[in-house]
């Protein structure tokens, strides 16, 4: 198959957003976008997204599709920026209903419908995704969230916040939806991939002072990822991964960027003095 993919690294976040591209026929897919968010100043930037629309410019690529992997805790999607843009379509797994009714609550939204019509559509296992001449099928794996999928294309897969690199490991399930025991088995689907897939993370935090890195194989990862690797068992997993969980801190933006990714990367409507506001629930998280 004749595709491209192009990564961008957002470092604040340190997210990695990518172009999947169909030279042949100049249709792209975008991955992961990422709206710039300072929570000091409640600034927002589209530098990264600016970088995006820069890159499909030069290389003549029209974008089809923005693609999420899951309604993300750690940076606000830039989704509909890059829609509003170029027209593209937004996609995010069927499980965002669970997600957004969960926050519909919590943000007390009265306005938001939990039914995912924000999104232009919502992908099930197995659905299939058309980029040019690229066919891009959908993994469901959730137990990081409900929602989350990975978006398989030839020998490639777009796996989200599912798995890290090897020495950092899997995902956190400590989330509303989150599951352990499920992300055992979503991660193990997608170890069976052919040992050569090729896995683009969603994130890296390298530990021991080690360059970034974005992708690694499927057999790399089952050998040697620190949580998963080696045959370990579900048993085990579930009670390291449990065990971790109890000690993580919640994510800086958690607050701020799940009010914006349930509405598809939308922003809040602006009140009666023209500005903005995102909602900050005490004593709640």
């Amino acid at each position: 198959m004749n595709q491209i993919i192009k990564v961008f690294f957002e470092e604040d976040t340190q997210t990695f957003s990518y172009v999947l591209a169909d030279p042949k026929r100049c249709k792209a897919a975008v991955i992961d976008p990422v709206l710039g968010f300072d929570p000091v100043t409640g600034r927002t930037d589209s530098d990264k997204l600016d970088e995006i629309l820069a890159y499909l410019e030069v290389e003549g690529l029209e974008l089809d599709w923005v693609l999420e992997t899951h309604a993300h805790a750690d940076h606000l999607s830039g989704a509909q920026y890059l829609q509003e843009r170029t027209g593209a379509r937004v996609g995010i797994g069927r499980g965002i209903t669970k997600v957004q009714a969960h926050f519909k609550k919590l943000f007390n939204l009265k306005n938001l419908r939990p039914d995912g019509s924000q999104f232009d559509r919502l992908f099930a296992a197995g659905d299939q995704i058309d980029v040019g001449e690229i066919q891009i099928r959908v993994m469901a794996t959730p137990g990081h969230t409900s929602d989350s999928i990975t978006y398989l294309a030839g020998d490639s897969a777009f796996v989200g916040d599912t798995l890290f690199m090897p020495d950092v490991g899997t995902a956190r399930c400590d989330f509303p939806g989150g599951d352990a025991g499920t992300l055992y088995e979503s991660i193990a689907g997608i170890l069976r991939l052919p040992d050569s897939t090729r896995l683009y993370m969603c994130h890296d935090y390298p530990p021991g002072g080690r360059e970034i890195e974005f992708a690694i194989t499927a057999g790399e990862q089952r050998a040697s990822n620190i949580h998963v690797g080696g045959g370990r068992s579900k048993a085990d997993f579930v009670a390291l991964r449990n065990e971790r969980d109890k000690v993580l801190p919640a994510p800086r933006l958690i607050l701020a960027s799940l009010q914006v990714n349930i509405r598809a990367g939308g922003l809040p409507s602006p009140e009666d003095n023209g500005v903005m506001y995102l909602k900050l629930p005490l004593n709640q998280v």
